[in-house]
């Protein structure tokens, strides 16, 4: 059997109804713990580890005012509208239609591994264990822009459920989480200014996806993250430049994204790449096709 066929992170043009089936156990599951596990942490501490920094999700986000930390609210809706469209994932592999059970089985893989490791960067958080936090934060980002990179082109709710949503989630938690590990409660100065310089990856990062694959999902996603960290940071430390910086940054990424995303509803959408794959006629859309 060759090595690809083994390997279930690599691309398969189809997926055996074992495959479809062992996809579809294994993403309930995972999908089920992440949720239950960020909801019960949302509102309460884990009471078995007593030697860390114990405290619900947001709890510690208070504790830790690094100038990366979030607004809880908004943050949280995000995080809402996310497993909600993820139910939209789940209901393409549930699909009674092959081109959508197949398209949903690509990524298959990816997500499930998505879902084990945000469980597990929650249940390292919530106890305090930071810096593993981040590996698992590091190891997620590469699985996930492995998944970008190789299922760009899929139906649209699968996109935006499965890969940038989870995707723009990741690189901000980067620095969500990164921020307490190396700054805590004292941010000196010079942390604070190589703050306000890191915090312009983001409209970098942001600009990449928007310019090189028209990806309008990215760009409204960090925009929505991005005002979650300029309220943070706000309410946190009003005479700073982070809210401002981050504020610019949200209305660069939003307008940019205006741009992308408009000339769509008017029949004029730009390729997501130049060049696709033909795809069957009554495949629903991949996220930003061109209707020739």
């Amino acid at each position: 059997m060759p090595l690809s066929d083994a390997n279930p992170f690599a691309r398969h043009e189809s997926h055996s109804v074992q495959a479809v089936w062992t996809y579809k156990v294994l993403t309930v599951i995972t999908w089920l713990l992440t949720v239950l596990s960020s909801v019960y942490y949302t509102f309460a501490m884990p009471m078995d580890d007593r030697k860390h920094w114990r405290n619900t999700i947001w709890g510690h986000n208070a504790a830790f005012p690094t100038p990366f930390a979030l607004n809880a609210l908004i943050a949280s809706l995000y995080w809402l509208a996310l497993f909600l469209l993820q139910i939209a994932y789940l209901w393409h592999l549930f699909s009674n239609k092959s081109e959508h059970v197949q398209a949903a089985a690509g990524v298959g893989s990816h997500f499930i591994f998505n879902n084990l490791l945000q469980f597990a960067f929650v249940m390292l958080f919530v106890r305090g264990h930071f810096a593993w936090a981040q590996v698992i934060l590091i190891v997620n980002f590469f699985n996930l822009t492995a998944l970008y990179f190789r299922h760009n082109t899929h139906p649209r709710l699968i996109h935006i459920g499965a890969v940038s949503g989870p995707l723009a989630w990741t690189f901000v938690a980067l620095y969500w989480n990164g921020a307490i590990v190396f700054n805590h409660h004292h941010a000196t100065l010079a942390a604070r200014i190589l703050a306000n310089i890191a915090i312009w990856g983001i409209l970098v990062y942001g600009l990449f996806f928007l310019a090189v694959y028209k990806d309008y999902t990215m760009g409204f996603e960090l925009s929505i993250l991005t005002a979650s960290l300029g309220v943070g940071q706000f309410l946190t430390k009003t005479i700073a430049f982070q809210w401002i910086f981050a504020f610019v940054i949200m209305g660069v990424l939003f307008i940019a994204t205006l741009g992308i995303a408009l000339p769509g509803v008017f029949g004029k959408e730009f390729s997501f790449r130049r060049e696709q794959n033909v795809v069957p006629a009554d495949q629903e859309r991949a996220p930003l096709l061109d209707d020739a």
